[in-house]
């Protein structure tokens, strides 16, 4: 025993014994510590990742520092940028009253997409988890809106949503004329117009997101609490939901982000000139319509480094405070 007992090193002394019946065994000062990469494990990553490192470079970084660039001319899209005014640029977008109020409809569309499409979306998911008839059908139902380019959404909700369009018509015959209204030019109704769009055109990815996410909560869970007398919304509420926490933020994060750039469907049903008024434009909006169509492409850079710059913060603030605990388990290296 006293020579096995001397063998056994603390774990961060040197070289260890490792004792074992009859004897010991004395392992190496290299065994316990990690390999260095070799020749051949650099190249092997520098052949998978060089490539999408390359187009991330060239398609997302490079643009960005080019767009900042030319954020400090007044330039006209043509030719080498000459005309140089530093940062008036970006004080005239940080003072335009019409960029505040594109800035407040981004945030109220940012908030009012968690609120709407959240509980929308948990409640199909929960639904659609269960097993009943004709699921898959109404899993591609829920999910088509969503894969329907925002060309043929945004062209086909405008044609419907016109004084003269199919919803108000179909109000008329049903005796509804009072509900009749002007949806897309009204500025106190245009934004909620513009959320029914939203929410009809993205909680289908919500709930996809959202059943994968129901998809690896054990069953075993719910029929044990099931077994001790919870009932169904106690085990939603206190199982399932908990849960599908990492799923949510997740969903909450792009919903965020996608809130900010909002661009398309605006764009598409309102228009350059109609959003402003109705009151639906967003920084996007502005951007293209300040920048690319007033032919001032400098501006147009500055208000897009502006979106990059918001968009950054928002992104960071939400992985710092709400992010990090899932973030935290899943990095290597992390506390244990």
């Amino acid at each position: 025993m006293s020579s096995i007992s001397e063998n056994v090193r603390d774990a961060q002394g040197s070289p260890t014994g490792l004792a074992a019946e009859g004897g010991t065994v004395t392992v190496p000062p290299s065994a316990g510590r990690a390999r260095g990469i070799g020749w051949r494990m650099r190249a092997e990553i520098a052949l998978l990742a060089g490539p999408a490192l390359i187009v991330f470079l060239a398609f997302v970084i490079f643009p960005v520092v080019m767009a900042a660039y030319y954020g400090f001319f007044s330039w006209q899209g043509f030719g080498p940028p000459t005309d140089f005014v530093g940062l008036r640029n970006y004080v005239t977008i940080l003072t335009d009253p019409t960029f505040h109020d594109a800035l407040r409809h981004n945030a109220f569309i940012m908030v009012m997409s968690l609120v709407m499409q959240g509980p929308i979306a948990i409640g199909l998911a929960l639904l659609l988890n269960r097993k009943m008839r004709g699921q898959s059908i109404i899993r591609v139902l829920i999910f088509v809106p969503y894969v329907i380019s925002e060309v043929v959404v945004g062209t086909g909700w405008s044609l419907m949503l016109q004084t003269t369009g199919a919803v108000n018509d179909l109000l008329g015959k049903l005796g509804l004329e009072s509900l009749q209204r002007d949806w897309l030019s009204d500025p106190k109704i245009a934004i909620w117009t513009l959320m029914i769009i939203i929410t009809w055109k993205y909680v289908g990815f919500a709930v996809i997101l959202f059943l994968a996410g129901l998809q690896g909560i054990p069953e075993e869970l719910s029929e044990a609490a099931a077994i001790d007398g919870a009932s169904y919304w106690q085990v939603q509420r206190r199982i399932t939901l908990p849960l599908l926490g990492p799923t949510l933020r997740i969903w909450a994060f792009l919903s965020i982000i996608g809130s900010l750039q909002l661009f398309d469907l605006v764009y598409i049903v309102w228009g350059q000139y109609v959003a402003s008024t109705a009151g639906t434009s967003t920084m996007a909006t502005y951007m293209v319509v300040n920048g690319r169509n007033a032919g001032s492409f400098g501006y147009g850079n500055a208000v897009a480094v502006v979106l990059f710059v918001i968009s950054l913060i928002v992104a960071l603030i939400y992985q710092r405070f709400v992010l990090r605990r899932d973030t935290e388990g899943a990095t290597t290296g992390g506390k244990r």
